[in-house]
């Protein structure tokens, strides 16, 4: 279960949280949801760089992603499901922002779940490489850090987190 599933249950939960799709450049894998990405084009992608259509992007692994800027319906709070790269160009543009820094249990266990996703085993050990080079960077900038053993319990912590922020925002 990763920050895909984490953010449909946490969505599920919350009406008043509203999650911006982003857009990447890289295949969509087999079974994954159409919407789980604007899947398109390197050029499309490059092109509203040009236009200054992202809230943040990124070269991640040799494919695009990127966060469109946001029209999220009045009286929503936005979801970001994105890297540290992006989230460091949030937290650039948007210092209050609330960003949460959810890791593995073990890199074992991500190993395990990107397996299961269908991620070529060269694919698995550059993500888990990516992780490992990430991880002291989303550490330092995260508001809070969250484990993801248990994917209810997980839900539960960023709700109470959420919750915390929206009736103390200071």
């Amino acid at each position: 279960m990763g920050k895909g599933t984490i953010v449909r249950a946490l969505t599920a939960r919350d009406p008043a949280l509203w999650l911006s799709r982003s857009w990447t450049t890289r295949a969509q894998r087999a079974g994954e949801a159409d919407d789980a990405y604007v899947f398109t084009t390197r050029e499309a992608f490059e092109d509203r760089i040009a236009r200054n259509g992202f809230l943040e992007w990124t070269d991640f692994l040799g494919n695009f992603y990127g966060t469109p800027t946001p029209e999220a319906p009045p009286g929503t709070d936005v979801v970001l499901e994105i890297e540290v790269d992006g989230a460091q160009q949030i937290r650039r543009q948007h210092p209050e922002a609330l960003l949460v820094f959810v890791l593995p249990p073990s890199r074992e266990e991500q190993e395990r779940r990107l397996r299961g996703r269908g991620d070529a085993e060269d694919k698995v050990a550059e993500r888990v490489r990516k992780a490992l080079d990430e991880e002291p960077v989303g550490l330092a900038i995260a508001d809070e850090v969250v484990v993801n053993d248990d994917l209810q319990e997980t839900v539960e912590q960023l709700l109470a987190i959420i919750d915390k922020r929206r009736s103390d925002p200071a």
